[in-house]
């Protein structure tokens, strides 16, 4: 059900590098260059009722599982990053705390929204540093006839001209605390006043707008939860939404791969383009992977996800930046290069900067040392359901999602997928990938030993650039047990049972930590390479899926 979906919208938008499509990436970079959302992009997703993918099924949308929604949104990620956030995913953001703990009258207010075709807009709370965004804040204190007084203003706001309705975190308690800030849903006839769109660098055709509010009373039934439950909401919903941006970021990433191959194709790729676009290929497959573990570990290991959901956001940016300058020394003229501008415009705007790591470092590192200390070494293999799509998983339960505590199952897999390679009449795992397998457990032992000697609570230590270096190496180690964990149940099932990909994947991995590594088989680079191109040509994703695209005859766009 959901390949067809995603294949229906891939037909729907149409080939994206045919200059005649009014979808296609000409369009969009042109709507882009006005500060516009492309209309008739956004015609597309009106058509295919596309709100309905936000809103869980039983409210009558879509929802069900979120690596499956992940897949859905790729078709949109894959043309326009501001297309996928100014149509779509921010109101999922906003609605995700009412899907948490709002009211059934309040549920089922939201899903009127989205499946009518509105919108919402988040209006998220202060931080002290960051883009315009997370700058201003709300406040609402007691009314003296019932419910609140909202004032405040906020410089920043997605959609805020365009939403139906608003999701305000704002501060109900003058002390700081995690019971300093609540959650009210406004519909947007009530008194919000909507200030002068504000331009941005990146995803230029999003609507961000300001918002102000002076004495503005709310009644009591807009608290969403309870009072003071705003902070534990973001961090339950923050797992959601890490995980699943990033995932849809594959989409450009895909895109601008493919890009890079026609590039290399038509010039004749030599020895470095080769190698390149091979490595490139098998940073995305680590992508996809860890992204899909953590995303269905929000259903299977409800106690546990908050840890993947702050490594893989912690980990993806950075590596879809890195493959980005990569591809930019392959696809450099033409219509392709101002789409990879567009790009390193874009993803730094959709919060995938400074701020995204600093917000996932305060998540992992406060948890470090107790995992080196009671679960690494020690906690069995995660549920295999972690790592075959195939197979069902229990629903979400927005409410239930853990922000602390739980085990680490992206280590655990690590050690279990290391321990099955290592053991005897395991077939078809060649030497080169039990080193690598070995080389990044002991790079776990190292990680064990310094962040269990990391005494509890003591802030100035978990606070120093050492720290924050160990958990810049424990995201790359995470990403290599989900990656193990993967391929150890795959092997046997065609190209992703092959050990080309993973060996390359683990060798690059590495190769960031400074690790001692076997030397790279060239063969598996070449196996690589022809997957890249026989993708390209067939008209395949650069996912676990290979999903079908809407590109005919492989034909890439390069320019106008």
């Amino acid at each position: 059900m959901v390949a067809t979906r995603a294949q229906e919208l891939e037909r729907a938008f149409g080939d994206p590098g045919d200059a005649a499509n009014p979808a296609g990436f000409a369009e969009l970079l042109l709507a882009d260059e006005r500060n516009e959302l492309l209309a008739a992009a956004e015609g597309v997703l009106d058509r295919a009722r596309f709100g309905a993918e936000f809103v869980p099924v039983g409210l009558g949308g879509r929802l069900d599982r979120a690596d499956e929604l992940a897949r859905i949104l790729r078709p949109v990620f894959r043309r326009d990053v501001a297309l996928g956030f100014g149509y779509g995913i921010t109101g999922l953001f906003a609605a995700a705390a009412v899907w948490a703990a709002g009211s059934g009258s309040q549920r089922r207010r939201v899903a009127r929204i989205l499946l009518g075709g509105g919108r919402l807009a988040i209006v998220h709370h202060n931080l002290s540093h960051g883009n315009a965004m997370w700058r201003g804040e709300m406040t609402a204190r007691p009314a003296a006839d019932g419910g609140y007084l909202l004032s405040g203003r906020k410089d920043a706001v997605m959609n805020a001209g365009r939403a139906d309705a608003y999701v305000v975190y704002a501060r109900t308690d003058g002390r700081s605390g995690p019971r300093s800030h609540s959650v009210l849903l406004l519909d947007a006839g009530e008194g919000l006043r909507v200030l002068p769109r504000q331009p941005s660098t990146g995803m230029r055709g999003c609507r961000f707008a300001g918002l102000e509010a002076e004495e503005l009373h709310v009644p009591d039934g807009a608290l969403v939860g309870e009072p003071g439950e705003g902070t534990l909401l973001a961090l339950r919903t923050f797992q959601f939404t890490r995980a699943l941006v990033s995932s849809v970021v594959l989409g450009p990433a895909d895109t601008a791969l493919r890009n890079a191959v026609a590039a290399a194709e038509a010039a004749g790729a030599g020895g470095r383009q080769r190698r390149l676009l091979a490595g490139v290929f098998a940073d995305v497959l680590v992508c996809e992977v860890m992204s899909t573990v953590v995303l269905r570990s929000l259903h299977a290991l409800p106690d546990s996800a908050h840890l993947g959901a702050a490594a893989v956001k912690y980990l993806v940016p950075d590596l879809v930046r890195e493959c980005l300058e990569e591809l930019g020394t392959v696809a450099t003229a033409g219509g392709s290069a101002g789409y990879l501008h567009k790009l390193l415009r874009d993803l730094p705007a959709a919060g995938l900067g400074h701020l995204g790591t600093a917000a996932c470092q305060a998540v992992l590192l406060p948890q470090l040392p107790m995992l080196a200390r009671e679960s690494w070494g020690v906690t069995g293999e995660p549920p295999e359901e972690l790592f075959r799509p195939e197979l069902p998983l229990p629903p979400l339960e927005w409410g239930g999602l853990a922000v602390a505590g739980g085990t680490d199952a992206c280590v655990a897999a690590l050690e279990g997928a290391v321990a099955r390679l290592a053991a005897d009449g395991a077939p078809g795992v060649p030497g080169v990938l039990r080193a690598l397998g070995d080389a990044f457990v002991a790079e776990l032992g190292e990680l064990k030993r310094r962040f269990a000697a990391i005494e509890p609570g003591d802030r100035a230590a978990l606070g120093s650039p050492e720290a924050c270096a160990l958990a810049d190496r424990y995201v790359h180690v995470a990403a290599a047990g989900a990656v193990l964990g993967y391929w150890v149940r795959a092997r046997g099932d065609g190209f992703l049972g092959d050990p080309a990909w993973v060996v390359l994947a683990l060798y690059r991995l590495g190769g960031r930590l400074g690790l001692e590594l076997p030397a790279l088989p060239p063969n598996h680079v070449e196996r690589m390479y022809e997957e890249v191109v026989a993708r390209y040509r067939a008209g395949h994703a650069y996912d676990l899926c290979a999903g079908v695209l809407a590109e005919h005859g492989g034909a890439a766009w390069r320019g106008r």
